[in-house]
């Protein structure tokens, strides 16, 4: 306890004012939480609990009896193995539970017997936040530097929000974004990579509390960690503020007062703290990740001046005393705003209805009439100039549906033709510009989808190395998020092993809840946007080529409307002999050995499968008359990984894939070599056919 034994007694001991009270019934909650499970993270809740005291009761713009209030300030805790710290707070301020359409269930966010049941099976208060299962959540944290990226997406989308919808008289949406971080933060380069973009943007509604108490779980951050961190952030061009001790709630508030006048730049609060303060293991890295044990959780509320024969003690007074602060301050900015609200849809009927949608996580009647539809052409066209054209097409009527890339934008062709970028001054722009920073875009783009925008990102497939973090939580989080990866396959010819993607499609494909649609032609791809955003309760990745590939014959070939379905056939015969599986740019290549095949004598049927996550819902039904049973003969192709495809092709059937690496090459080579060819396709499928 050698850091505690620095601190005055009289500071760890109880005062009896209401505000220590209600500090430390944070603390106990929690080291009794993780005490009662024998797992968890109790020391920075104890460390924090009087900054998020401070903070909550009086600073938070929240009302605890409308948690969805879209004007509410966020508080998002990136440092998540801190969750006590969260699930104490939403107990104590009353947080009310409201369910997936925003009406209120009757039962608390957190009762006390949620808290009791800490990382139990089925609890509201599993061990890392997450969103849509605990109210007051406001993202998903867990792996550090995430939630940090969150917020600037969360600030980026009050700052449009704002520039689009505010009119005189009408101030909607001046909230701000608390994100609480630590080392462990700030060692991950996402924070790094977002922190620069936020700094860039001056986004002066961010604010960052940076508990600095230089232990992770190894020891003393030390071992590998000594930079001045504040430091960095001003080169980033934020504003930082020290506040020497946690428990100086006078220093933390005049801190966040500064932040609150600070109009040009995002704020940067260092705070110092003592981990497991006031424990015999405050100060190691014993009071991080695990329980304190019984013997020390006694000890420790014998130094705070607590009962220590009480478990999940919650003092009178202390509740009402809590949710007074937050409610008598957020109840009545939300029923203004309402007011405001109210008043703003007689002054601006047009943008009240499209805010509405907004909110509502809802369409405009007819957003997808103009989207194109692409004439046969044999030379055809890239399927990411397609995917630009019907973006393009879409954001006229959905202008929510917003995003940009990672320093990509002319080859992923994301950007929105004559419109404005978002940039500083000018935050109404619809062109986002992440930089070469693909991990921070994916958590920014979260950050924008947790506020109710179609938000998108795009990059290079094989960069999705960099950013699989987000694109797996915003799946666990069934966000709207869509993800845009160009530059597909061996398809990126001379530049080589490097840029081409292999296993990527099988990454994506993995993720639980990830839909993952690589269109065959033009008409596909816009097939393929039109289920994208008519369906907004999961991410997509769009996975589309950098080469022309052919458009279709859609009077000759089925419509592409088959999409929706995930996998369709194609092209058909009577009672076809051998089934050709493609995605992509190997559609074409698939159609053309049919045509070759059917001229040989031989019934094939193409099946386009762009979509394995869209197929698998289909009914049994469906899915025996695109692939039946009796047809044993089924060659999957794809310039893409083999792993996967056996569930579509069986025991008896063979891929044309890539089992290594590429080349750097023109594509006819690369096509050559890898069998990627009409002639290979039609050899490979009579081959089949010739063991039967």
């Amino acid at each position: 306890m050698s850091d505690t034994q620095t601190a005055d007694v009289d500071q760890l001991q109880e005062d009896g004012s209401i505000d220590r009270l209600t500090i430390d019934t944070i603390r106990t909650l929690s080291m009794d939480a993780v005490q009662k499970a024998n797992s968890g993270h109790p020391g920075t809740p104890m460390a924090l609990a009087p900054v998020g005291y401070t903070l909550w009761s009086q600073f938070l713009r929240y009302d605890p009896s409308k948690p969805d209030w879209p004007n509410r300030d966020r508080f998002v805790l990136s440092v998540g193995h801190a969750s006590m710290l969260l699930y104490s707070l939403l107990h104590l301020a009353g947080v009310e539970e409201i369910d997936r359409d925003g009406k209120k269930t009757g039962k608390e966010a957190v009762s006390l017997k949620d808290i009791e049941d800490f990382r139990q099976l089925g609890s509201k208060t599993p061990g890392h936040p997450e969103y849509r299962h605990t109210t007051g959540v406001e993202t998903t944290t867990g792996p550090l530097g995430q939630g940090c990226g969150n917020s600037v997406g969360m600030a980026i989308a009050e700052r449009w929000l704002a520039a689009r919808y505010n009119k005189p008289g009408f101030d909607l949406f001046d909230h701000d974004v608390y994100a609480l971080c630590g080392d462990g933060d700030m060692m991950e380069g996402v924070s790094a990579e977002a922190a620069s973009i936020a700094g860039h943007l001056k986004l002066s509604n961010l604010c960052w509390i940076y508990d600095s108490n230089h232990i992770s779980i190894e020891g003393s951050t030390s071992l590998a960690f000594d930079e001045d961190v504040g430091k960095r952030f001003e080169a980033y061009g934020w504003n930082v503020i020290h506040v020497n001790d946690a428990n100086d709630c006078d220093a933390m508030a005049q801190a966040l007062a500064a932040f609150r006048k600070t109009d040009d730049r995002p704020t940067f609060i260092v705070v110092h703290s003592i981990i497991g303060w006031g424990s015999p293991r405050a100060g190691s890295e014993k009071a991080h990740g695990e329980a304190l044990g019984e013997e020390n959780v006694k000890l420790t509320k014998q130094a705070y001046g607590w009962p220590d024969d009480k478990n999940f003690y919650v003092p009178d007074g202390v509740v009402e005393h809590f949710n007074g602060c937050v409610a008598d301050r957020g109840g009545p900015l939300r029923e203004a705003w309402e007011k405001t609200l109210a008043s703003y849809r007689t002054a601006q009927p047009d943008l009240a209805k499209e805010l509405d949608l907004i909110l509502a996580d809802k369409l405009p009647d007819g957003w997808d009439a103009d989207v194109p539809v692409f004439d046969a052409d044999e030379k055809g066209l890239a399927s990411r100039d397609a995917g630009g054209k019907v973006l393009n097409a879409i954001v006229k009527n959905v202008p929510w549906l917003i995003g940009g890339s990672a320093d990509l934008a002319p080859s992923t062709k994301t950007d929105i033709k004559n419109a404005e970028s978002f940039e500083p001054g000018n935050y109404a722009g619809v062109n986002f510009h992440f930089g070469v920073r693909e991990h921070s875009m994916g958590a920014v783009v979260n950050g924008m989808a947790l506020s109710h925008l179609r938000a998108y990102g795009s990059t290079f497939l094989v960069f999705l190395d960099y950013m699989r973090a987000p694109v797996r939580l915003s799946s666990i989080m069934e966000l709207g998020a869509v993800w845009v990866y160009t530059h597909d396959s061996i398809g990126v010819g001379e530049d080589g092993p490097t840029h081409q993607p292999i296993e990527h499609l099988a990454t994506l494909r993995a993720i639980p809840g990830l839909d993952t649609i690589r269109p065959g032609d033009a008409n596909e791809v816009a097939a393929a946007w039109k289920a994208i955003v008519a369906d907004g309760g999961h991410p997509t990745a769009l996975i589309l080529s950098r080469q022309a590939l052919p458009t279709l014959d859609r009077k000759k070939y089925a419509s592409a409307d088959g999409v929706a379905k995930g996998g369709y056939i194609l092209a058909d015969s009577d009672h076809p002999q051998v089934i050709l599986i493609a995605t992509g740019s190997e559609v074409s290549l698939a159609v053309g050995a049919y045509e070759k095949l059917k001229a040989d004598g031989i019934a094939a049927r193409v099946v386009s499968m762009p979509s394995w996550f869209r197929y698998e819902k289909q009914s049994d039904a469906y899915k025996e008359s695109v692939l039946p049973k009796k047809v044993g003969a089924r060659l999957a192709i794809e310039m893409a990984g083999e792993i996967g495809w056996d569930r579509y092709i069986g025991l008896s059937g063979k891929t044309i894939t890539m089992n290594t690496f590429g080349a750097s090459a023109p594509l006819a080579k690369l096509a050559d070599k890898f069998g990627f060819t009409v002639d290979n396709v039609v050899k490979t499928a009579k081959s089949m056919l010739e063991k039967k």
